[in-house]
C-alpha cells in the first residue's frame, strides 16, 4: 500500500502517443490557422482576403495563448489585428479596388509563388531549429512569455525592426493616398482643371 502511495505522488510524463488537451488545442487551431492563410492567398476577393488574414492572425494570438505568453497574445491582437488589418481595408479604400471577384487578383504565377513559399517557409524552419537546437527552456524558472521578460527583450534587441516596420506601414498609406488622387496626380492640379473651365 505505502508503494502504491509513493508511487502516486511521482508526476505523470505524457509522451507523443498521449498529447495533453492543450497540446490538442495548439493543433486545432493550427490547422485552422493555417487553413486561413491559404484561403488569404488564394482568394479572388480583396476584402475577402482581408478577413481570412484577420482569422490567420487571431489563430496565432491564440497559439500565443496556449504557450502561455499572453503578452505577446494582445500585442499580436491590439498591433496586427487591430492596426495592419485596418491599415490593409482602409488602403482598398482609398484605392477603390473592387469589392467583388476581381481578375487582377490572379496573376498566373501560382505555381511559382508556391515554390517560392515552400523554400521560404523550408528556410525559416532550419533557421529556427538551428538556433533553438540547444537551447533549453527551465519550466520551473520565471515565466518566459511574462510581460517583464517579453518587454525587456523587445525594446533591447528588437527596438530597430519595429521602427523600420512603422515607416513601412507609413509609407504604403500614403502612396495608397497618392493612387487614389484623381487622374494620378498628385498635386492635385488636373482634378481642379475641369471646374476652372466651367467657371470661365
Amino acid at each position: 500500500m505505502m508503494h502504491l502511495l509513493a508511487a502516486g505522488h511521482h508526476p505523470v510524463h505524457h509522451g507523443f502517443l498521449s498529447p495533453t488537451g492543450v497540446e490538442i488545442a495548439f493543433l486545432l487551431v493550427g490547422a485552422v490557422t493555417f487553413g486561413a492563410a491559404v484561403l488569404t492567398v488564394t482568394t479572388k476577393q480583396l476584402v475577402h482576403a482581408a478577413l481570412w488574414l484577420v482569422v490567420a492572425l487571431g489563430g496565432i494570438a491564440v497559439e500565443y495563448l496556449l504557450l502561455t505568453a499572453e503578452f505577446i497574445a494582445w500585442v499580436q491582437v491590439l498591433i496586427y489585428v487591430g492596426s495592419v488589418v485596418v491599415l490593409l481595408l482602409f488602403g482598398l479604400m482609398l484605392t477603390k479596388a473592387p469589392i467583388g471577384r476581381s481578375p487582377d487578383a490572379d496573376s498566373g504565377n501560382r505555381w511559382a509563388a508556391l515554390l517560392v513559399a515552400l523554400a521560404a517557409a523550408g528556410s525559416l524552419f532550419w533557421v529556427v531549429v538551428d538556433a533553438f537546437r540547444t537551447t533549453w527552456i527551465n519550466l520551473d524558472g520565471p515565466g518566459q512569455g511574462s510581460t517583464k521578460v517579453s518587454g525587456s527583450i523587445l525594446f533591447r534587441h528588437w527596438v530597430l525592426p519595429f521602427e523600420a516596420l512603422s515607416v513601412l506601414l507609413l509609407a504604403a498609406l500614403v502612396g495608397a493616398i497618392v493612387m487614389s488622387r484623381k487622374g494620378g496626380d498628385p498635386s492635385g492640379t488636373l482634378g481642379d482643371a475641369p471646374r476652372d473651365k466651367e467657371q470661365r
